[in-house]
Order: structure tokens, then C-alpha cells, then sequence
């Protein structure tokens, strides 16, 4: 969906397919694979959904130059091990 922001989320998009492994299966800190655990997905319209961590407060006061966020938008942090088990799944272009 494009809107005057160039893009815009699509709530009717579904959950498609997860980037990378299981959260219970990565190495790291432990997870129970249902309660609080980062995960990447990818949406029925080629859009990516994180589920992480909402640090958007946290980061509000120290964003490099030129980064903004918005009220609709958040910053959400993940593990790094959860991106680099998802590489393998992102297309390179």
C-alpha cells in the first residue's frame, strides 16, 4: 500500500512463513518457544513482520542523525542471533 509516507502497513497482510529457525532452537538464552520469544515472519504481501523487543523509549533520545520515528512507528530490537538464523532466508535483492 502506498500512502504520501511512500508506504504503509497492511493489517490485512497474514502471517506467511518464518525467516530463520524456531526461537526454542537457536542458541542463546533459553526460551520456551511461546512466551516473549523474538522471531522474524514474512507477510502474504512480501512485508516482514519483527516480533522483539519495543526499546523505542529507550532509543528516543539517541538516534543517530537523520533517523526519525514517528508516533505509528517503534523501534524493536532482537537478538543478533535471531537475524543472522533468518539470513538464509532473506533474498539478496
Amino acid at each position: 500500500m502506498v500512502s504520501s509516507r511512500g508506504w504503509e502497513a497492511d493489517p490485512g497482510a497474514t502471517f506467511t512463513r518464518r525467516l530463520g529457525t524456531h526461537p526454542a532452537k537457536l542458541d542463546g538464552p533459553p526460551t520456551n518457544g511461546k512466551n516473549g520469544c523474538p522471531d522474524i515472519w514474512e507477510l502474504s504481501n512480501g512485508d516482514v513482520a519483527v516480533i522483539g523487543r519495543d526499546l523505542t523509549d529507550e532509543y528516543a533520545d539517541r538516534l543517530p542523525d537523520g533517523v526519525t520515528v514517528v508516533h505509528d512507528e517503534r523501534v524493536v530490537v532482537i537478538p543478533r542471533v535471531t537475524i543472522v538464523a533468518a539470513k538464509r532466508d532473506i533474498p539478496d535483492a
